[in-house]
């Protein structure tokens, strides 16, 4: 490691990235379980809500987890926001139709 690299700052919007993963993590996790449970009514339903149930968590983490990959907090918010209400506002639409 030079010393140039030892001198850097930990990132400070390491907070607003954090809450970023964990709001638009619930929110896409409940979205895509949503889409699953929509996407399969021939499935039986005890199955398609374990399935749903389940699925809620790894993407919420995965969320949560990759997060961290964007260069600042506010880059963080706008794209995961964006996905999760195109997910969850497509999602909404299509069911009432």
């Amino acid at each position: 490691m030079t010393h140039k690299q030892k001198d850097l700052p930990i990132q400070r919007d390491w907070l607003s990235k954090t809450l970023a993963g964990i709001v638009w993590g619930v929110v896409l996790g409940l979205a895509g379980s949503g889409w699953f449970s929509y996407l399969h009514p021939d499935m039986p339903l005890a199955v398609r809500g374990q399935l749903a149930m389940w699925m809620f968590a790894p993407i919420a983490l995965g969320v949560l987890a990759g997060v961290y990959f964007f260069s600042s907090g506010i880059r963080a918010w706008c794209w995961l926001g964006s996905v999760a209400l195109l997910a969850s506002g497509t999602l909404a639409l299509w069911r009432l139709f």
